[in-house]
């Protein structure tokens, strides 16, 4: 199977909305980004930790296994939308090969619950230079939630 879709994973936000399991911050929780392959089969309706994709995950100079830090992770609510965003993210001096998607989690919370994935389309590499991810300017996720 491959990475086909970009999309949320679904029961990190059905624990956050009925409670039963988990509190998110997006003010201090330390929200990672890793990149995997495109030998993933990520399930938005059943996976939930970051442990679930994490074998499929890129390696290389310059990358860190579990991702790098998201910074200046904002989430805010305007007009029945609310929008996920961060600083762009890039690993230089990398060599990067096949980084088919970006996978954010909360590494802050046991287990490192899923929070989303980002299909870049098709597969990506550096060669000892900089592998930038360019997140959206509308955000990395935006959820309407108007009626």
């Amino acid at each position: 199977m491959a990475v086909t879709a970009s999309g949320l994973f679904l029961p990190t936000f059905v624990d956050i909305l009925d409670a039963t399991q988990l509190a998110m911050n997006t003010a201090s929780d330390t929200f990672k980004v890793a990149m995997i392959t495109n030998s993933a089969t990520p399930d938005f309706d059943t996976h939930d930790h970051w442990s679930d994709l994490s074998g499929t995950e890129v390696s290389g100079t310059g990358y860190t296994a579990g991702g790098a830090a998201l910074t200046s992770v904002t989430c805010a609510g305007a007009s029945g939308t609310i929008k996920f965003d961060a600083a762009d993210s890039s690993w230089t001096t990398s060599t990067i090969t096949n980084a088919r998607a970006a996978v954010v989690y909360d590494d802050t919370l046991a287990s490192d619950p899923l929070v989303c994935l980002v299909n870049f389309g098709a597969d990506y590499s550096s060669a000892n230079g900089t592998f930038t991810i360019t997140w959206n300017a509308s955000g990395i996720w935006t959820l309407d939630l108007t009626p």
